[in-house]
């Protein structure tokens, strides 16, 4: 069953909770989504270990062909 942007979104905010965050379904489809994370936890990380922070907060919900979130394009950064 497809995710709905809500739903990641508060998965997100429950490990980033002062973070803006914003979620955009890339074809309507519920299944391919974009998603930006802004959030000062982040200053001093690489790209890299940024997003596997995000990922980490997805709980597994991406993990394998079982995953309910089949596609997530992230962008991570620091506020400045």
């Amino acid at each position: 069953m497809p995710m709905q942007a809500r739903d990641i979104e508060d998965l997100i905010r429950e490990t980033f909770p002062h973070a803006q965050i914003t979620i955009t379904d890339l074809r309507g489809d519920g299944n391919h989504y974009a998603a930006e994370v802004v959030d000062a936890s982040f200053k001093g990380l690489n790209r890299v270990q940024q997003q596997r922070a995000v990922y980490a907060a997805l709980k597994g919900k991406m993990d394998g062909s079982a995953g309910e979130l089949h596609a997530l394009a992230l962008t991570t950064k620091a506020p400045e």
